[in-house]
């Protein structure tokens, strides 16, 4: 969701003439776009704000902005720990930011607001479509800080999706706290399978993807859609964050591990070969190594294709940080990660391996140390090698190709080039 928004925010400073640097020792305006889901990255911002205003010094016209989850409604402590910082806005508030860059250089923001869509998008871009948060889970501090979900109207969506990819972009990703909710607050009530349907709709767009999902909003509906819209990738990422349910008791989750299982279950029996990717946290209050156990076995029992795994981090305003210990030693979260980690990479070597012979849609997306590289539509990163037979049908970042995978590790494939042109049609998910 930040990446997205620092897209945005970078194409209002170009429409009103700025060229974007990144050196933030020259340049006129910074931006610190902030993320507070862990401490670290707390403390990374904070960090980098201490080493700016050192450089304010020097350069005392420099606007210093921060934007992002760190920018809470109570902003009085932030302004007196960092009185060089020259404005403060929450999430998506980027009007104040663009205004007072324009009132210093006597540039004109006007209208800037209203376009805020990335100047030069990657082949693969991002769309958030709802913003803020309602489950309220007691180790998160995204619902304090970007506030109640709030859905973008689905007309406005498919206007930057239609501009996106008259710019290049192939494959869009609808972004969400808890993108699954999307539309409850929107009269007439839509959902996301509605709102997929109609992307699925734009001449050009290739592929969509959506994250991220909360198991108990994850409907037949929006299930049904992945399977039904050819554009629309099989994987899902749907986090479980425990395997112990006095453990997702305590996290507020709203569901039990069995129920999470019944849920992969169902979806896996609508979406055949569908990519399942989750996210876990591991050193919860409380959270005992039996219980932990628990965790590994689900990981073990289902094969997700990727885990993102986080060691709980104490965050101050949640309800964790009012009613909970953090009584995890450290040692012992690392330890933790660490078997989530050896565990998962056994579990994508075996994965991967079981794809080499297969053939796969890529959407080539860069190149790297000289080599195209690309995506499955199951999110594979897949490494292209070209035939010397095919020495006129090179292809080009942004084509969709049809490849064989020849080699296998736990984080990518690699593939020979069979075709440049594809159909756009379903094919097996890798």
């Amino acid at each position: 969701m930040n990446a997205s928004d620092s897209e945005r925010l970078a194409s209002g400073f170009s429409q009103m003439g700025f060229d974007l640097s990144e050196d933030p020792t020259t340049a006129d305006v910074v931006v610190l776009n902030t993320c507070v889901v862990r401490q670290s990255a707390e403390d990374t911002a904070t960090g980098m704000l201490g080493r700016l205003g050192k450089k304010k010094r020097n350069h005392p016209s420099r606007i210093i902005g921060v934007t992002g989850c760190m920018v809470g409604p109570e902003q009085s402590q932030l302004k007196r720990r960092f009185p060089y910082v020259d404005v403060w806005s929450g999430p998506q508030e980027f009007g104040p930011i663009l205004e007072l860059a324009g009132i210093r250089y006597g540039l004109d923001p006007s209208g800037c607001l209203s376009g805020l869509i990335p100047e030069s998008p990657h082949v693969s871009s991002f769309i958030p479509v709802v913003h803020g948060c309602d489950k309220f889970c007691t180790f998160c501090i995204i619902p304090y800080r970007r506030g109640r979900e709030t859905s973008r109207p689905s007309s406005e969506i498919i206007h930057e999706a239609e501009m996106m990819v008259a710019r290049g972009v192939k494959e869009i990703t609808l972004l969400g706290q808890n993108v699954d909710s999307y539309g409850h607050d929107l009269r007439p009530r839509i959902d996301l399978a509605d709102l997929m349907t109609q992307v699925h709709e734009i001449n050009g767009l290739e592929r969509i993807r959506f994250l991220t999902s909360h198991p108990n909003d994850m409907s037949v509906r929006i299930l049904e859609a992945v399977r039904d819209l050819p554009k629309v990738c099989e994987m899902i990422n749907l986090p479980f964050q425990a395997g112990d349910d006095t453990v997702l008791a305590n996290m507020r989750r709203g569901y039990t591990i069995k129920q999470f299982l019944q849920k992969i279950t169902q979806i896996k029996e609508l979406i055949p070969g569908v990519n399942l990717t989750t996210d876990l946290i591991v050193g919860f209050s409380g959270e005992s190594d039996a219980q932990f156990q628990r965790s590994m076995e689900v990981l073990r029992y289902v094969e997700f294709e990727k885990v993102h795994v986080s060691e709980y981090s104490y965050r101050e305003g949640t309800f964790a940080s009012r009613k909970m210990k953090d009584d995890i030693d450290r040692s012992v979260k690392k330890a933790r990660k660490a078997a989530v980690g050896e565990l998962q990479q056994e579990i994508q070597a075996r994965n991967n391996a079981c794809l080499i012979g297969r053939n796969f849609d890529v959407l080539v997306e860069g190149r790297k140390r000289g080599r195209l590289h690309g995506r499955s539509r199951g999110d594979k990163l897949v490494y292209l090698n070209t035939p010397s037979d095919l020495p006129s049908h090179q292809p080009v970042i942004g084509q969709t190709v049809k490849v064989q995978i020849t080699e296998s590790s736990p984080w990518s494939l690699e593939a020979e080039l069979i075709e440049v042109q594809v159909k756009k049609e379903k094919v097996p998910v890798a």
